[in-house]
């Protein structure tokens, strides 16, 4: 019988630095993808809850004026405390008729108001917004639009 002579070579089971290196910088990438795509789809969900909600207090809304056959002066005639979004922020409306002037009215490009008879909307994830719905501010507002026939996002209204 042959003897063979294998030479043992005893290997480290560690990670060498540029092992850990290349795990770090995919891990990061990783990372990096997921969490904007979650963060956007946590806010598809909320406008969504949003758009639900803002369903809701049209119909409380109508039914007030269904009752009294005129529309609150705002929103604590219905409700106390006025509902907050999901983002935290009150729900903003706007009776046309006892509000004075339109330049608070929400308003889309030459369609001033979106609405005749009162405008309901969120402020949206920033908490900001002006009347135009083509400003940088309103882009991510939740809205009422068409006296209730359109409500979501103002970016496509």
């Amino acid at each position: 019988m042959n003897n063979i002579t294998v030479n043992k070579v005893q290997y480290n089971k560690a990670f060498t630095f540029l092992e850990f290196a290349v795990v770090l910088v995919v891990v990061s990438l990783l990372v990096a993808v997921t969490i904007p795509a979650m963060i956007k789809l946590g806010n598809s969900a909320r406008s969504t809850t949003t758009e639900d909600q803002l369903v809701d207090i049209q119909t409380d809304i109508d039914d007030y004026f269904d009752d009294n056959g005129f529309y609150p002066d705002s929103l604590d005639e219905i409700y106390n405390p006025i509902p907050n979004d999901p983002w935290g922020n009150p729900i903003q409306f706007l009776n046309h008729a006892t509000s004075h002037g339109k330049g608070k009215w929400r308003k889309d490009k030459n369609l001033v108001p979106i609405n005749s008879d009162y405008d309901l909307y969120s402020k949206g994830p920033d908490g900001k917004s002006t009347s135009p719905l083509t400003s940088a501010l309103s882009q991510d507002d939740i809205v009422r639009g068409r006296n209730g026939a359109y409500i979501g996002l103002a970016l496509y209204y």
